[in-house]
């Protein structure tokens, strides 16, 4: 009998769990190929938490005794500990993360470690694994996301007395006050937290329970398995559960929204810092000079946060392109979805941090941006100004578009204008249209909810402290 045993465990430690179908052993370069435990070894603690919920769940089902379930959580307990403190070897003859513990399991406990993996397949395995996984970062993305948040909130009270130029088509537009800018970028950041908590609930249910396939043939209580692994609902249907990734789609896909709404703050802010602009300052441990010039000092990680955006859309395109061609149910093609999980969890998580950091600690150059926040910024009002004097919007427009041209010859600006030449345009100019030839009176007339008025930007200011908890 403990010969039986011997051989039973050496059959655990050095042959394919699949072994007794084949007359040959694996290739030495097909198991170089096919392995992800090199990769997916980032699932070892949401491996060993289902491993040991599933323990419990064939406990209840009268699959293992108790003696039994007890030493497979200890053993399985021991590994995660050692796993913690960089103890464990990963084979990649063992293929993955979960032949990786089920094999250590078994060199620690015996032959009642084979028992592990009696109704499961590592096809609802792996998926599990992968959503454990997805909760867990997706709370940690949204607690950074919060405190940039915070951060554009801050920026934004301290800086609802500037005034800067709003760029269309990145030429100069009309004045907005600064504040209104940084909780521009609130907003967007909103709608992302907003994706992902769709993507949290589309994650939160359960696939474990379904086998390869088509469920198993054990007496398994789901509904206490989701409730040890705080799953809220089950996957209802056993050939879906275990071939979806429709909910890493979405979640690769928010990444990529959130990566390019990062993105496109930091081209403004690398504008902004150039000595073309020279809006913003950024803070000496923030940026990186050059080696052979030695006037430099570079944007690197905004520019890096701009370039990270390019991996967050390749990895959503590479899942895309994995999945379209694939028949139903499992197929090892899906070995392919988690580096684009695992890199666009961790570059969006490094993109978030860096980007508050940058508004934190950014110098605004207030007297630099007012100064060109005027000129041809504030002509839009010369024709609102017709307007509230009964002129057509239209006719309007034309008038002003004649003054403007008027200007661009003369080498002059909106500001240098006397009433006399004004009414060379239109009569209607009066005396009082000198009062709006000011960047903030003409940001302060924008008093429609959501505009750029003081009054409007410090309302919304309230509102975006009172959500924050600030």
């Amino acid at each position: 009998m403990k010969n039986q045993v011997k051989i039973t465990l050496k059959l655990a430690f050095m042959e394919k769990p699949w072994s007794g179908r084949f007359s040959e052993d694996t290739d030495k370069f097909v198991e170089e190929f096919t392995e992800s435990v090199s990769f997916d070894k980032e699932l070892a603690q949401e491996d060993i938490s289902q491993s040991k919920a599933h323990v419990k769940t064939l406990l209840k089902a009268g699959v293992l005794t108790e003696e039994e379930a007890e030493k497979i959580l200890k053993g399985l307990e021991s590994i995660e500990k050692d796993i913690s403190q960089g103890k464990v070897k990963w084979k990649k003859e063992f293929e993955d993360i979960h032949m990786n513990i089920e094999s250590e399991l078994v060199r620690r406990i015996g032959e009642v470690g084979l028992k592990l993996h009696t109704a499961r397949s590592r096809n609802d395995q792996v998926v599990t694994d992968e959503k454990i996984y997805i909760k867990k970062e997706l709370s940690e993305i949204l607690r950074e996301l919060k405190k940039l948040r915070e951060t554009l909130v801050i920026k934004a009270e301290e800086n609802v007395e500037v005034v800067i130029t709003a760029y269309t088509h990145l030429q100069r537009a009309q004045p907005i006050r600064l504040a209104h800018y940084f909780l521009a970028f609130r907003e967007a950041f909103l709608k992302d937290v907003e994706r992902l908590l769709d993507c949290y609930r589309r994650a939160d249910e359960l696939p474990l329970g379904s086998g390869a396939v088509a469920g198993v043939d054990f007496p398994l209580d789901r509904f206490y398995t989701a409730d040890i692994l705080n799953f809220n609902r089950l996957a209802r249907n056993s050939l879906y559960a275990t071939s979806d990734r429709d909910f890493l789609v979405e979640l690769l896909f928010a990444c990529a929204l959130t990566g390019i709404h990062l993105s496109r703050l930091a081209e403004d802010l690398i504008l902004w810092s150039s000595e073309e602009f020279g809006y913003v300052e950024l803070p000496d441990k923030l940026c990186t000079g050059s080696s052979i010039m030695p006037q430099k000092k570079n944007p690197d990680i905004l520019e890096l946060v701009r370039g990270k955006t390019g991996r967050l859309t390749g990895n959503l395109l590479t899942l895309l392109v994995v999945l379209k061609g694939l028949p139903t149910a499992y197929n090892r093609d899906l070995q392919e979805d988690k580096e684009p999980l695992f890199d666009s969890i961790k570059t969006l998580k490094g993109s978030i941090i860096a980007m508050r950091e940058v508004i934190k600690n950014i110098r605004v150059k207030k007297e630099t941006m007012e100064k060109k926040a005027g000129g041809f910024t504030l002509v839009t009002d010369l024709a609102n100004y017709l307007v509230e004097k009964g002129m057509p919007f239209r006719e309007a427009h034309k008038k002003v578009g004649a003054l403007v041209s008027y200007l661009v010859e003369k080498r002059k600006t909106p500001e240098d204008l006397t009433l006399e030449e004004l009414q060379r345009f239109s009569l209607l100019f009066e005396e009082d249209v000198f009062e709006i030839l000011n960047p903030f009176k003409v940001a302060d007339r924008r008093e429609t909810y959501g505009g750029t008025a003081k009054k409007e930007v410090l309302k919304m200011i309230e509102i975006a402290k009172r959500e924050e908890g600030l």
